[in-house]
This record gives structure tokens, C-alpha cells and sequence, in this order.
């Protein structure tokens, strides 16, 4: 309830150095997620989510276990994960614990591909 009450990093990174945007057209929750990266560290995680509780709750504690890790520890992240950060989540909104890892993987993703280019 906490990270739904006072969810952490809400917001938009100007000059995101990956973003990554997902959603679940089921339930309706869109989840974006930026990262700036320096030196192959999250210096710096935002996110806006559209969508319930559960959604806003997973986008927060997400950004909070990445920041400050390196790019291969925030790949690691799962869903399982999350849910255990958060001490657990109804059995039908695990579903909002998916949509947090992919967003953190489709910005880490975006990143990599960025610096390719």
C-alpha cells in the first residue's frame, strides 16, 4: 500500500537515456519507464503509469530496486521479485508485477540499442 499511496520516482526523464513503454490492453494499465544511465549504472529511474493500484505500486518499487545498479543487475530483475518486494500481490494483479520487469527491460533495451547506433 505504501508504494500506491506514496509511489517513488513518478515523473518523466527529460534527456532518458532508454525508455521503455508497455501495456496490457486486458486491464488497461500502460507503464513507462525511463533511465539514465552513467558508466554503465541506473544513475537515475522515472516512470508513469496509467492504470490501478497494483500497477502504480509494482512501476514504483521496480524503479526503486534498480537504481543505483548496474545495467547486467537491473536484467535480472523478475517479476517474482517485485511481487516479494511488495510483500505480495492479489493473484489477479501478478499480472502488474509482468508489465514492471518489461518496462525495465524494454528501457535497458533502449538503451542498448541506442548506444549501437
Amino acid at each position: 500500500m505504501d508504494h500506491f499511496i506514496n509511489p517513488r520516482n513518478v515523473g518523466k526523464i527529460d534527456d532518458a537515456d532508454g525508455i521503455g513503454e508497455v501495456g496490457n490492453a486486458k486491464c488497461g494499465d500502460i507503464m513507462k519507464m525511463y533511465i539514465k544511465v552513467d558508466e554503465g549504472i541506473i544513475s537515475d529511474v522515472k516512470f508513469n503509469t496509467f492504470g490501478c493500484g497494483s500497477a502504480i505500486a509494482t512501476s514504483s518499487i521496480a524503479t526503486e530496486m534498480i537504481k543505483g545498479k548496474s545495467i547486467e543487475e537491473a536484467l535480472q530483475l523478475t517479476n517474482k521479485a517485485v511481487v516479494e518486494a511488495l510483500d505480495g500481490l492479489p493473484s489477479n494483479k501478478i499480472h502488474c508485477s509482468v508489465l514492471a520487469e518489461e518496462a525495465v527491460k524494454a528501457a535497458i533495451d533502449d538503451y542498448i540499442n541506442k548506444k549501437q547506433d
